[in-house]
């Protein structure tokens, strides 16, 4: 490919000579890059395929320009563009550099945006020095599994920061479908309004995408099989293609469930290393996640069951179970998903399931340093007595045993508060929670405030 093939396709992705399409302002994200970008560091953004990072990056290249920088200075590529060559190098990296240079000619250290940076063979040692020369600022993005792999750790340890992107918050959710909410106090007034969309956010999940268009079932298909070719199948050359196909829906219609790798392998044709590996890929993949009980003893906690949470609510639906028939389940994964993006921004924030001898369980134990500081219960139907008096048990002995005066129940519709032996529990419907949960992930509200 000559040089000006190449520029005729980096002007396809830059503003040089167009506008490019940017989609909705995300700002939770573009705040955080606009920090990272002034220091000295490499930003590696990171998170799941289709989660909106390619256009967190386009729109941190407009504000660049809307706060003054000239176009010519920024270079955006976007490596799955099926115009460049198959294979791809650190070689290809100085064509495209070259080209930049030559025909755009920067008149300042240019800001570079490298988008799914993973699909060039050897970009580590290449990003390295580019840096360490001060060529440029850099913005990198791929898939967790490719971006952040051994090899870049190693070579960039010390020279990155990482901004991991997930689904739409609820929040942000509400935004795309056109509804601003100023504060959570404001939504709380349309309570029929939030939850039909709290349903819709449920059944369908947070991709942008598929929030955006009509075709939710078919673009969540297009996307599990995406996952399933790009950042497995290709990634780490597996051979068993069905094998792992039938675990992640294993996964998928189990979620918010207690899992073990030797329980699996009894209902399917894996070794436990087999289970054990994939599984790894799978989280490495951002496709799910894998929560530890809590335990002081890290030995406890390596034995115990792990409890299984998906990156989406909408590829369960269509991978794994019937929705009407999970709600319960459902909510409990976004009030996790909520959770992990809170811990994205808490580098101290730990989150774990609770577990006693007896088979007492509380869903959330939130521990920031050595103390643990929240404790969370998902119920999505208090009306039932019985039900509701085993979740009030296990939340009370969690309680007595972290010595914890508050706790929270997150519910389906129900809202109130009560006292019992001498400790508060507030009940507090998802939609509301999940707002509450983002304004204390953005300090707007005092985590030491009862809700």
């Amino acid at each position: 490919m000559n040089k000006n093939e190449l520029r005729l396709l980096l002007e396809d992705w830059n503003f040089w000579t167009k506008e490019q399409r940017t989609g909705i302002s995300r700002e939770r994200y573009l705040a955080k890059l606009n920090s990272l970008v002034q220091t000295n560091f490499v930003v590696a953004v990171t998170g799941s395929r289709r989660s909106g990072k390619s256009f967190i990056m386009r729109q941190m290249a407009k504000k660049l320009i809307a706060d003054g920088l000239e176009p010519k200075n920024i270079l955006f590529v976007n490596f799955e563009d099926p115009s460049f060559p198959a294979r791809k190098d650190a070689a290809f990296l100085d064509e495209i550099f070259d080209a930049f240079y030559q025909y755009i000619a920067p008149d300042k250290q240019p800001t570079i945006f490298f988008d799914e940076i993973h699909e060039v063979a050897g970009f580590e040692k290449w990003i390295r020095k580019a840096h360490e020369l001060q060529k440029a600022r850099m913005i990198i993005s791929g898939s967790n599994a490719h971006l952040l792999s051994p090899d870049l750790a190693t070579i960039m340890t010390g020279r990155h920061l990482d901004v991991t992107v997930f689904p739409l918050s609820f929040r942000e959710f509400l935004r795309f479908q056109g509804v601003e909410i100023k504060n959570s106090a404001e939504a709380f007034l349309n309570k029929p309004e939030l939850n039909k969309w709290l349903y819709q956010y449920l059944e369908f999940g947070a991709f942008p995408e598929v929030v955006l268009k009509n075709e939710k079932k078919e673009i969540l298909y297009r996307y599990f099989e995406d996952i399933i070719t790009h950042d497995l199948l290709q990634r780490y050359k597996i051979s068993k293609i069905q094998e792992l196909r039938a675990l992640v829906r294993f996964y998928m219609s189990n979620i918010s469930s207690l899992i073990t790798f030797k329980s699996i392998t009894r209902s399917m044709k894996l070794s436990i290393n087999s289970v054990g590996n994939y599984s790894g890929y799978l989280e490495e993949a951002y496709l799910l996640f894998l929560v530890k009980r809590f335990d002081y003893k890290t030995k406890e906690q390596e034995k115990s069951p792990r409890k299984v949470y998906a990156i989406d609510t909408g590829l369960c639906n269509v991978i794994g179970f019937r929705f009407s028939e999970n709600l319960g389940k459902l909510a409990e994964n976004a009030v996790f998903l909520s959770l992990k993006r809170r811990q994205a921004g808490d580098f101290g924030m730990e989150i774990y399931y609770w577990k006693d001898e007896a088979h007492r369980e509380v869903d959330f134990v939130i521990k920031n340093g050595l103390k643990v500081n929240e404790l969370i219960q998902v119920c999505w139907n208090v009306d039932d007595e019985k039900t509701k008096a085993r979740e009030i048990r296990s939340l009370l002995k969690a309680m007595r045993e972290f010595k914890l005066n508050k706790a929270i129940v997150v519910t389906g519709e129900y809202e109130a508060s009560e006292t019992l032996e001498g400790k508060s529990i507030e009940y507090i419907p998802l939609g509301k929670w999940l707002l509450l949960n983002e304004d204390l992930d953005a300090g707007r509200i005092d985590n030491s405030l009862p809700l």
